[in-house]
């Protein structure tokens, strides 16, 4: 046998590699899917919806009644935003695309639908005070 033709055996560690890439990718999903679960059981329920057209608060309302209110941004351009049961969404919109209108209806603290064509955004606040008497014992 020739020298040039002779091959040197191959020593790999390939499937050991693989295998604790893949261990470590479950364990980053694992660590991202617990701070997103601790996140979304931690988030408080508003009280008050703010609605805002073109950067101005035009209306703030209790998330506890059940309304339903016309935004006019001008121009016939129009949002109906109704609130019910605790929540918050956009009924209907003249906007083309009707994003805001597909959107879930939102309950909790910061967060917001947004209608960018209407320049409409309507987000849920908690309250900065407490209602509720200071009982001293």
């Amino acid at each position: 046998m020739n020298k040039q033709t002779e091959k040197a055996p191959i020593v790999s560690n390939g499937g050991r590699k693989i295998k604790n890439d893949i261990i470590f990718i479950i364990f980053l999903l694992l660590i991202v899917w617990c701070v997103g679960l601790i996140y979304a059981l931690s988030r408080a329920d508003g009280d008050t919806v703010i609605v805002t057209v073109n950067g101005e608060i035009t209306g703030e309302y209790a998330l506890s009644d059940d309304l339903t209110i016309n935004i006019e941004s001008g121009e016939g351009q129009y949002n109906v935003l109704v609130i019910k049961d605790g929540f918050a969404g956009v009924e209907k919109a003249s906007c083309p695309d009707g994003i805001c209108v597909a959107h879930k209806p939102i309950s909790k603290d910061s967060e917001s639908i947004v209608c960018l064509p209407n320049k409409v955004v309507v987000t849920v606040k908690k309250s900065e005070f407490n209602d509720s008497p200071d009982i001293i014992a």
